[in-house]
């Protein structure tokens, strides 16, 4: 399987929500259409796997947090990384990880993240620690805030640990 690395090119941005819709997750696409803008627009770049000419996962780019213990902070951060399931376990999260964290270390000496805490997230918990991505110590994040000891909360996608890693 040979693994190419490029940017998002408009096809995707119809290609990616169809793809995602098989296997059961809702991504609209505007989402992609926002990413694409993005790009265009050089406020995130977006790192999308490609295997025999078809779009297999992605990541975006950002500059610096809008949210979380990051939030404002100049320090680069990798949002909204999938793999799509047909792809999984054949080294695409791994050759997307390189890539990003290669283009950021020319000009970074860390990056960040934020990964959800639902066993649907188990995978790339287990990949950011492999690859040397440590907990920030804020504790958990919830909806864009950190919870205080005790406080409810939805185990869904916007419960958040946040992780950085030193690159140089």
């Amino acid at each position: 399987m040979k693994i190419k690395i490029r940017k998002m090119l408009e096809s995707d941005i119809i290609e990616f929500p169809i793809e995602f819709e098989k296997q059961g997750w809702h991504k609209s696409v505007e989402l992609y259409q926002m990413y694409y803008d993005e790009q265009k627009n050089d406020t995130g770049k977006l790192f999308v796997a490609e295997v025999d000419g078809n779009a297999a996962g992605y990541a975006t780019l950002l500059s610096h947090d809008i949210s979380g213990p990051f939030k404002d902070k100049s320090i680069p951060v990798i949002v909204d990384f999938n793999v799509l399931e047909k792809y999984q376990r054949n080294g695409i999260g791994t050759a997307i990880m390189d890539a990003i964290e290669n283009y950021v270390r020319e000009y970074s000496p860390t990056i960040c993240l934020g990964v959800g805490l639902h066993y649907g997230y188990g995978a790339a918990q287990r990949m950011y620690v492999k690859r040397g991505y440590v907990p920030d110590g804020s504790g958990v994040w919830f909806n864009g805030k950190r919870m205080e000891q005790y406080e409810p909360c939805v185990n869904d996608d916007e419960l958040i640990l946040y992780f950085s890693k030193q690159l140089i």
